[in-house]
């Protein structure tokens, strides 16, 4: 889940991190009179504020006017009033989750500022949470960009803000920009993601506003698959693919792509979720193929120890109610346990008997069959 600005800002200020003052106004909420300079942001959840008009610096007697240009532009979502800064400085400070090196990776650049992401100027430092070296490791790297005193002051605060990271279950932490000033670093702006997984562990209650914008951003399909138990995203691309898991789903969407083929969504399990949506899933991906622009559907399972005759059954059941609109590719992996009294050559007989195309134990076969049949 993506957090809000302010949601995001107010759970670092729980951890002791340095925020700007500032108050959330929803629509219909008075005006306040702040006196002085402030800067006026739109909270929603996509990037690129600043381009879009959505975030505004005045003076505290223009804040009326603020509102409603940005209003014109976002409608009525929330704004966040905060103090302006006196800034000597901006730099850019991220942690985000290394999925290749199973650890924190810190991003850091002595620029802060619009798509500093894509400038190439990112220094990369692998941190490892409970290290006790771990700051002296950040600065290591830090202090040949940035004066020694004040890398270490950056390194420390790379080493906490891994550890809110990890406590609070972030894929990503990155502050753009963080400030210096003379009372010391402050976080101007954040963007938070937090693991859906983990919700259950977290207070919804503190995230009610993110959760509403992330609610209000759903496809009546994803919203759907939310109701029937699992998650859904939907993309522009030319094959539904039905999967289980984000692991298996990115691999697949990465074969697809390695074979000129684009997945148009991402399947991923929810915590709490009923033991089997197979059903749901297909019948979302079903509706997906009926677009012009799909051209098929591939459906890969693996199976540890459920029964694959269970599985096969119920794929033939719900194809005999509601037929594949687009051809339809089957792979599946199954343990020994799963395969007792049926194996993999008696599923692949049953679906190649219902005209479906079955390549088991390989994604990459049956991936490249699929490019192969819909060329």
């Amino acid at each position: 889940m993506r957090l809000t600005e302010a949601d995001g800002k107010t759970l670092l200020r729980r951890h002791g991190i340095a925020v700007p003052p500032g108050v959330v106004l929803n629509a219909g909420d008075p005006t306040p009179d702040p006196g002085g300079r402030v800067v006026v942001k739109a909270q929603v959840l996509e990037g690129g504020r600043g381009k879009r008009g959505l975030v505004r610096v005045v003076d505290g007697a223009a804040l009326a006017d603020a509102r409603a240009a940005i209003a014109a532009i976002a409608g009525d979502a929330p704004v966040l009033v905060e103090e302006a800064v006196a800034i000597e400085r901006e730099l850019y400070l991220a942690l985000r989750v290394d999925g290749t090196r199973q650890t924190q990776e810190l991003l850091f650049s002595a620029e802060g500022g619009v798509e500093i992401e894509t400038a190439g100027r990112l220094r990369r430092v692998a941190v490892h949470v409970d290290a006790p070296d771990s700051a002296e490791t950040i600065h290591a790297v830090l202090r040949n960009d940035i004066p020694p005193q004040l890398a270490a002051r950056v390194a420390r605060l790379g080493a906490r803000l891994a550890r809110i990271a990890r406590d609070e279950d972030l894929s990503l932490l990155e502050i753009n920009p963080l400030a210096v000033t003379k009372a010391g670093l402050l976080a101007c702006d954040a963007k938070l993601i937090r693991d859906d997984v983990a919700g259950h562990r977290h207070d919804a209650d503190a995230i009610m506003a993110s959760a509403a914008l992330e609610d209000a951003a759903l496809t009546p399909l994803e919203r759907r698959a939310r109701r029937d138990g699992f998650a859904l995203v939907e993309m522009p691309g030319d094959i539904a693919l039905v999967s289980a898991g984000a692991g298996l789903g990115m691999l697949m969407m990465d074969l697809l792509a390695d074979h000129g083929l684009r997945a148009a969504c991402f399947m991923d399990n929810l915590h709490g979720g009923p033991a089997d949506t197979t059903e749901a899933r297909l019948t979302a991906a079903f509706e997906i193929a009926t677009r012009p622009e799909v051209k098929g559907i591939l459906f890969y399972t693996t199976l540890a120890s459920r029964p694959l005759s269970d599985r096969i059954d119920g794929l033939l059941a719900f194809l005999a109610k509601q037929p594949a609109p687009k051809p339809l590719f089957v792979g599946f992996a199954a343990a020994p346990s799963a395969t007792r009294g049926f194996d993999v050559e008696a599923a692949t007989a049953r679906l190649r008997a219902a005209g479906i195309a079955a390549l088991h134990d390989d994604p990459l076969t049956l991936v490249r069959a699929a490019a192969g049949a819909l060329a």
